[in-house]
């Protein structure tokens, strides 16, 4: 075997992304100053997936086509974080009707399920809710075909060529991806090893990734759009693996799978209108937070300020309250809207708070840290058409089971339930809807889409989102200053969780209010932002893309 050719990083960020940025240098993010553009923006946690979409923008494709790019991408070049064997969500804004709506790919639980399998007293139940048994119905390819068949002008063939050729050909992977493959290495089955190592060791920065077996899924996709997985070979394929390994997803279950389209829920906060995913998605939950923020003067407290991460750490203690009473499938228990997003409700949960101390609290489900195992990206076009999207396999790699011979890896959804008490809204419930984490969002001012933004980071994704939408708007911030901007959560039973930036003073000051503090990096987020001019039509673009990661912001 011939050894991997090595190459440093940012080199290999340069090389792919000069002729894209050849004519246009300036319109690129940097770590302080947001990417511009006159004629539409992308930004993505990956250079390669940015590269693609724009490139489909330039061939004259919408955001819906750049978006089905950009994610059939992100599977392969970040492929621990979404895929084919993913989900996901959308939120959509047509600038031809004006219509903004939600697109569910969560998929459905499966049929089989046995969720008495994920809590005692039966045997190795933790392990079930990170292997085989966790797998639950993918949905993003029926997705990317259900928004195709709305609002798409190209054909998938087209859309997927990039990530076609990408798995075929190989791509140098950077420290991130890297480093994510070493933590996961050893959990792989052999078949998985075989294609992300070599000489029994994983693959290091600077290493080349071919994974043809993916590339040949994509193929299947490409020709038979959802059909491929949802009742053709590459479906079979993934139902002999969940019988060889145990688990519920049945071809009946990717056969009936579909995508589906919602409202989105929405608030007014400080003139500007916030529409996030619905539910089964944390969207409702974003905006309570927001929403009871909204009972302080924040730029008066100050950016992460004691006083103002005091605040917010002690609201999302209260949020997450109300996610355990009211989360789930809208279609059986609808959590009640009209009364959590209310200016009573908020001020009353406000009130609640104390200012001084903080109170105990474990949230609910299994803590997902303060992980960025999934994907967010936005895609924004001359027309006003807008795309916030985010799509994960769960935790990294999913459930580790990838379907040999197809270099598809399967999601671990079902782990971001709640398994005690029993039958509680956010159970595994056979055939129900997926409660998801994700938090899609896009802001409007004036009646026109400004902002788009989204994060991954599990638990944290319903904290890291908020943050930046009260950047943006009380404080002031251009894109990549918020998506930048040091941030907190609170995870786990009662650890607050700041960036390394967040200043020493401000650490001090609420470790003396009663926090536990520690230090970790925070999400993933990328934003964009819309100008327009007197008479309704999109002028300048910015975009911002988290220093925190790999991606990269671009405007054309």
């Amino acid at each position: 075997m011939n050894r991997p050719r090595r190459i440093a990083f940012p080199t290999f960020v340069f090389l792919n992304l000069l002729a894209a940025t050849a004519t246009a240098a300036e319109s690129r993010n940097t770590a302080d100053r947001p990417a511009v553009g006159t004629a539409g923006m992308i930004s993505t946690a990956h250079p390669l997936a940015t590269q693609a979409g724009w490139e489909i923008l330039r061939a004259g494709g919408n955001a819906f086509d750049a978006t089905v790019a950009v994610a059939a991408v992100l599977g392969v070049v970040e492929p621990m974080m979404s895929g084919i064997g993913g989900y996901g969500a959308l939120l959509v804004h047509d600038a031809r009707t004006r219509e903004t709506k939600f697109l569910d790919c969560s998929g459905r639980i499966p049929a089989a399920v046995d969720a008495d399998v994920f809590r005692p007293p039966t045997p190795g139940y933790l392990e079930n809710r990170r292997g085989a048994k966790s797998v639950s119905t993918p949905g993003n390819v029926n997705g990317w075909t259900a928004m195709l068949q709305r609002h798409g002008t190209m054909e998938l063939p087209r859309l997927l060529a990039a990530a076609i050729r990408l798995a075929e050909e190989g791509f140098v992977i950077g420290a991130v991806s890297a480093g994510h493959i070493a933590k996961e290495f050893e959990k792989f089955p052999p078949h998985a090893r075989a294609i992300y190592g070599v000489g029994g060791r994983p693959l290091r920065a600077g290493e080349r990734l071919v994974q043809k077996d993916l590339g040949r899924s994509l193929r299947a996709v490409a020709k038979d759009g959802a059909r491929a997985l949802h009742g053709g070979e590459l479906g079979e394929a993934v139902v002999r693996t969940m019988r060889e390994t145990g688990g519920f997803v049945s071809l009946e279950d990717l056969r009936t799978n579909r995508a589906e389209w919602w409202d989105p829920v929405r608030i007014d906060y400080r003139g500007c209108q916030v529409l996030a995913a619905g539910s089964p998605t944390n969207g409702w939950n974003v905006l309570l937070r927001i929403g009871i923020m909204t009972r302080w003067d924040l730029p008066a407290l100050g950016h992460n300020s004691v006083d103002y991460v005091h605040r917010f750490a002690e609201v999302t203690k209260r949020a997450y309250a109300a996610r355990l009473v009211h989360a789930g499938d809208p279609d059986v228990s609808p959590p009640p809207l009209g009364r959590l997003l209310s200016a009573a409700f908020w001020a009353a949960e406000a009130a609640a708070v104390d200012l001084q101390r903080a109170v105990p609290f474990v949230p609910p489900g299994p803590s997902a840290g303060t992980g960025t195992h999934t994907t967010h990206f936005v895609v924004a076009d001359a027309a006003g058409n807008v795309v916030s999207a985010t799509q994960t396999l769960g935790d990294l790699f999913g459930s580790k089971v990838m379907v040999e011979g197809t270099g598809v890896w399967l999601n671990n959804s079902l782990s971001y339930s709640t398994f005690e008490p029993k039958g509680n809204p956010m159970d595994v419930f056979p055939g129900r809807r997926k409660l998801a984490g994700y938090c899609p969002v896009i802001i409007f001012r004036d009646g026109r889409p400004w902002v788009a933004l989204g994060t991954p980071g599990g638990h944290t994704i319903v904290q890291t989102t908020p943050q930046i939408v009260m950047n943006l708007i009380d404080f002031g911030f251009d894109m990549q200053r918020a998506v930048a901007a040091p941030r907190l959560s609170f995870i786990e039973p009662a650890l607050l969780v700041v960036d390394e930036a967040m200043p020493a003073a401000v650490r001090a000051g609420l470790t003396q209010r009663g926090h536990t503090v520690e230090v970790r990096k925070v999400g993933n987020a990328h934003g964009l932002t819309i100008e327009y001019d007197a008479a309704g039509r999109p002028v300048r673009f910015t975009g911002g893309a988290d220093p925190r990661g790999e991606g990269v912001a671009l405007g054309y």
